[in-house]
Formats: structure tokens, C-alpha cells, sequence
């Protein structure tokens, strides 16, 4: 709190879901991997075939969590909504192991 008080800018409470990046040698590898993880719950999960054909599989969870805290210096939230916002985050972390 001491150092978003402090803040002149724009503050944003920012959760980033789980990835996990898997090198497939097969086409055919990445997309039961990716059938995998749809089914698992990791909606935001693709294949990206890069250059020279290296195929990325990335498991992605859709546990994300992006608010704005301040605006141009001013806190625009409570000190109870950012622990709440903690205490949410913390949850998603937990999913995410």
C-alpha cells in the first residue's frame, strides 16, 4: 500500500495464467498433446509451427486476473479490494500448481 500510495502513474494488479511450452516432433504429437489439454480445462491452448517447421505446443490455463489500480496517481480502490484481489490471485496460483 505504502508504495501505490507513492505512485504517480498508472498501477495495474496483473495475474498471468500458467504456460507450458512443449517441442513436439510430430504435427500429429502437438495436436493429441493440444486435444489433451482442451479437454483438461486449458481452453487457451494452440500449436504454432514456427520457421524451418519446429512445432510449439503451449498449455495455456485461462486463470488470469488484470485490474487497474490507479489512475494518474489517484487510487481508485479500496485497501479491502486489493486484498481481496491478493487473496483471489493467490487462489489462481493454487489452481495453477
Amino acid at each position: 500500500m505504502t508504495a501505490l500510495e507513492k505512485a504517480t502513474g498508472d498501477v495495474v494488479f496483473k495475474f498471468e495464467p500458467f504456460v507450458f511450452h512443449v517441442l513436439c516432433q510430430e504435427l500429429q504429437d502437438a495436436q493429441l498433446l493440444h486435444s489433451v489439454a482442451v479437454n483438461s480445462g486449458f481452453r487457451n491452448s494452440g500449436i504454432t509451427v514456427g520457421r524451418g517447421g519446429k512445432i510449439t505446443m503451449a498449455v495455456r490455463s485461462t486463470h488470469c486476473l488484470e485490474v487497474p489500480l490507479s489512475h494518474k496517481g489517484r487510487l481508485m480502490v479500496s485497501e479491502e479490494y486489493i486484498e481481496f484481489l491478493v487473496h483471489i490471485a493467490n487462489q489462481k496460483m493454487e489452481e495453477n500448481i
